[in-house]
C-alpha cells in the first residue's frame, strides 16, 4: 500500500483495499495479505499527552462497522484475508495485531506483535518520533501457527522481522507460509548510519528466514511518503529457497502475485535442514 495521511478516514482506507482485492480476485488468488496498520496513517510518530489520545484509530472489533464490507467481499470472492490493524481490546489493552480469514470467511487467527520498537516518553528532538512502546503493548502469546490454505502458516508484524528467534519460532513447529506486514521509515534517528542499508536489511532477514526454516515469507509494506516521512516500500514474495519471486516496483498500492507451492518447503525441511536428524538443540542452551 501507499501512504494514507492523517486526514483520510477508516472508509477511504477501505475503499482501497478494496481495489486490491477486485484486482486479487481477476488474478485468481486464494489469499491476500495487507499491511501492518493498514486502516490507517503511522499515528505512533505523534505524541499525546493522554495514552488515549489515539484511540480513534484503534479497532474494537473485527470485523468492525467500516470493515465488515472488506470481509465480506473477500468471502464471495473464496480469497483469504490477512489484515494489520491497531486492536483495543473490551478490557483496555493495546495491541498491533493481525488477523486471518479463511476463503470461506472463517478466523484462522489473530497475531499481536513481540516484538515493540521505538520509545515509550516524549522525545520532539527527533525529526518524527517512533512512538510504539507508549501505544502498544508486547504481546506474551508467542508465535503460533495455524492449519489453513493446505499448509502450516503463521504472521509476525514488521520489527518481528528481524529476529531469527520469530522464524525459528514457527519453523520449529513446521510453518510453510508466513505473513508479515511492516511500515519502516527510512530515517533511523539513534543511528543515521543505517539509512542507506534499510532496504537491504529489510530483504536480508526475510530471506534468510525463508531459507533457514525452508518456509514462504510474504513481506508486505505500507509505503512511500506519509505526513512527510519517507517509508520504505518493497513489498516481496520470498520462495524457501530464500529468492524474490515477486517485488513490488511502486510505492503506491500495488498487487504482487505469485504462486505459492507449499510443496517447496519440503526440498529444505527435509533434505539440507533435516532438523530431527541435524539439529543439536542440547548446543543452543543459551537461547533455551
Amino acid at each position: 500500500m501507499g501512504p494514507i495521511g492523517r486526514g483520510e478516514s477508516r472508509s477511504d482506507a477501505v475503499t482501497r483495499l478494496l481495489a486490491l482485492l477486485d484486482q486479487a480476485a481477476e488474478r485468481r488468488a486464494d489469499l491476500i495479505v495487507y499491511p501492518e496498520l493498514a486502516l490507517s496513517t503511522f499515528f505512533p510518530r505523534w505524541y499525546t499527552d493522554e495514552l488515549g489520545g489515539h484511540d480513534h484509530y484503534y479497532e474494537r472489533s473485527m470485523p468492525g462497522p467500516e470493515t465488515q464490507v472488506l470481509f465480506d467481499t473477500a468471502k464471495e470472492y473464496g480469497i483469504g484475508v490477512h489484515l494489520g490493524y491497531a486492536e483495543l481490546t473490551d478490557d483496555g489493552h493495546r495491541y498491533n495485531s493481525a488477523i486471518l480469514v479463511d476463503g470461506a470467511g472463517n478466523e484462522v487467527g489473530i497475531y499481536r506483535k513481540v516484538h515493540i520498537p521505538g520509545h515509550e516518553n516524549n522525545e520532539p528532538w527527533r525529526p518524527f518520533q517512533h512512538l510504539e512502546r507508549r501505544y502498544f503493548e508486547e504481546s506474551n502469546e508467542g508465535f503460533p501457527v495455524w492449519r489453513a490454505f493446505g499448509g502450516l502458516v503463521g504472521m509476525a508484524i514488521c520489527n518481528d522481522r528481524r529476529w531469527p528467534e520469530t522464524y525459528r519460532e514457527m519453523g520449529l513447529q513446521g510453518v510453510e507460509l508466513i505473513m508479515i506486514g511492516y511500515n519502516t521509515p527510512l530515517h533511523y534517528a539513534p543511528d543515521p548510519a543505517q539509512n542507506p542499508l534499510q532496504s537491504f536489511h529489510n530483504h536480508l532477514c526475510m530471506q534468510a528466514g525463508a531459507y533457514q526454516n525452508g518456509a514462504w515469507v510474504i513481506g508486505v509494506a505500507k509505503g512511500g511518503t506519509e505526513e512527510g516521512v519517507e517509508s520504505l516500500a518493497q513489498s516481496a514474495i520470498i520462495a524457501p529457497s530464500g529468492q524474490i519471486v515477486a517485488q513490488a516496483v511502486t510505492t503506491g498500492d500495488e498487487l504482487i502475485v505469485a504462486d505459492c507451492d507449499l510443496d517447496w518447503c519440503g526440498q529444505y525441511k527435509n533434505t539440507l535442514f533435516d532438523f530431527a536428524r541435524y539439529r543439536r538443540p542440547e548446543m543452543y542452551g543459551r537461547i533455551t
